[in-house]
């Protein structure tokens, strides 16, 4: 039993590995395009990052934390913390239940692909990254109480190491208050946030504007449980 638990972690660490990889290749590859195509100082930075993403995706070593004696996971990026809410004009179990049933939640996140349930509390999730790639991870419920609130974080293996929850506060009137509260560590260290941000595919952005989104679509429909 313990054998096999060790290699299937180990697997899930590998994949996460070549997900990470993959990623920093590609956002290196745009980036060293783009500083190739630009002149002067702005030119020679951007090509310099991406030169250095791209190596660091060739070989699986990062020159800078070599140079500095340190470890590749000492330059792990720390947790990013983010947090939005949003007033819905439906009662609060009504919008816990569309919650809860996790395949409904691409609909509602843009940058999701697809949540599979996996059993009453492990769901498999597919994410979109940077310059047309994806990520994904298995996560667990780990706080559930109906109508007020949903706790959860990844299991270990995830290529996106992160942790959550979203709450319903049932306000007078009948109206919601659902607030997301959201900490995840970039899939490429600190270099992947800001390459995230430069392409359009930062989480805080992502999740300010899809809250605003599922508020309008929930007051205009009548969505199914």
């Amino acid at each position: 039993m313990t054998n096999s638990s060790t290699n299937s972690t180990s697997g899930n660490s590998s994949a996460g590995m070549d997900q990470t990889r993959m990623i920093s290749g590609a956002a290196g590859g745009a980036l060293m395009l783009m500083g190739l195509r630009k002149r002067g100082l702005m030119g020679l930075a951007l090509a310099g990052v991406g030169g250095y993403l791209a190596y660091r995706a060739a070989t699986g070593q990062d020159p800078v934390m070599a140079a500095a004696g340190l470890s590749g996971n000492a330059g792990a990026a720390k947790p990013i913390f983010v947090e939005h809410s949003v007033v819905i004009d439906r009662p609060a179990q009504l919008v816990y239940a569309y919650w809860r049933k996790l395949e409904n939640l691409p609909q509602i996140m843009s940058h999701l692909e697809s949540v599979t349930v996996l059993d009453d509390k492990r769901s498999r999730w597919v994410a979109k990254a940077p310059l047309g790639t994806h990520v994904e991870w298995e996560a667990e419920i780990v706080n559930d109480k109906p109508g007020e609130r949903i706790g959860w974080h990844s299991l270990p293996g995830a290529t996106v190491d992160n942790a959550g929850s979203v709450q319903f506060e049932s306000l007078p009137g009948g109206g919601t208050r659902v607030h997301v509260a959201l900490s995840y560590r970039p899939p490429a260290g600190a270099l992947g946030a800001a390459v995230a941000k430069l392409f359009g595919e930062e989480p805080s952005q992502q999740i300010a504007e899809d809250l605003q989104k599922f508020k309008a679509t929930f007051e205009g429909a009548n969505p199914a449980n």
